[in-house]
C-alpha cells in the first residue's frame, strides 16, 4: 500500500473563529510551508499574510471557492442550545461539514480532517453522539482518499461565548482517566496540524487519549505517536 505524504500547502479552514478554530489558524499562519490558508468565516478576521478571509454566510461562501486545496480542516461545532433548534444544530454540525468536504473535492483536495466527538455513533439514543456518528459515515461515503476524524473528549479553553454546561463540567473532566479527560482546544489544534503532516491514507479514527500525545506540547513531542493509518 502507498502511503500519502505531503506537506499541505493550499489549506482549507472552516471554523477558524472558534475554540479549536483559532488556535489551529495560528498554527498553520505561523508555519512558512504553507502558502494560502483559506477561512472562511461570517465575520472578517484580521488581515495576515498568507489568510484568504471571504465574509459572508458560510454556506454560500463553501459553494464559491477559488484556487487549488490540498488539505481541509473542519472545525465547525455548535450546541442545540447556542444553535436554537436541533433543525438549526444539524445544520452546523452535519450539513455544512457535509458541503464543505464536497466543494473541496472538487478544487482537488485529498486529505480531509474533522473534529467529530467522543462518543459519536449513528445508532445512539442521544441526539448530539448520532449526528456526530452520522457525519463520519457520511464524510466516508464522500470517496477521501484521506479522511482523520478527531474524536476529542469534552474541550477545554476560553471561548468567547462561554457554555455553561462546559464550565461546570470542565473541573471534573480534568480528573478522569485519559481517555475520557477533558482536553486543551490547544491540544486538539496541535494534534490536528501534525496529523495532517504525518504519513498515511485511508480512514483514520483518532480517540481523544491519543490526540491528548499527538498534542502534546513541544517540549514533551518526543511522546507523540508516529506517522501512519
Amino acid at each position: 500500500m502507498t502511503h500519502m505524504s505531503a506537506i499541505p500547502h493550499h489549506v482549507l479552514l472552516a471554523g477558524a473563529t472558534g475554540l479549536t478554530g483559532r488556535e489551529l489558524l495560528a498554527l498553520l499562519l505561523g508555519d512558512g510551508r504553507i502558502v494560502r490558508v483559506l477561512a472562511p468565516t461570517r465575520h472578517a478576521l484580521p488581515p495576515q499574510p498568507r489568510l484568504e478571509n471571504p465574509v459572508g454566510m458560510i454556506s454560500h461562501l463553501l459553494t464559491q471557492l477559488q484556487g487549488p486545496v490540498d488539505t481541509v480542516f473542519c472545525c465547525l461545532g455548535t450546541t442545540i442550545h447556542q444553535a436554537g433548534s436541533r433543525e438549526a444544530f444539524r445544520t452546523v454540525d452535519y450539513d455544512l461539514p457535509l458541503l464543505l468536504g464536497r466543494q473541496a473535492l472538487a478544487q482537488g483536495a485529498s486529505h480531509y480532517l474533522v473534529i467529530s466527538a467522543l462518543g459519536a455513533d449513528p445508532s445512539s439514543r442521544w441526539f448530539y453522539n448520532r449526528t456526530k456518528g452520522e457525519l463520519e459515515l457520511a464524510l466516508q461515503k464522500q470517496g477521501w482518499p484521506r479522511l482523520t476524524i478527531l474524536r476529542p473528549s469534552l474541550l477545554l479553553g476560553e471561548r468567547r461565548q462561554p457554555r455553561l454546561g462546559e464550565l461546570l463540567a470542565a473541573p471534573f473532566s480534568r480528573l478522569l482517566p485519559e481517555r475520557w479527560r477533558g482536553i486543551e482546544a490547544a491540544t486538539v489544534a496541535r494534534a490536528m496540524w501534525r496529523l495532517a503532516e504525518a504519513p498515511g491514507d485511508g480512514l483514520r479514527i483518532v480517540a481523544s487519549g491519543e490526540l491528548q500525545q499527538w498534542g502534546a506540547a513541544p517540549q514533551a513531542k518526543k511522546s507523540r505517536p508516529e506517522g501512519g493509518p
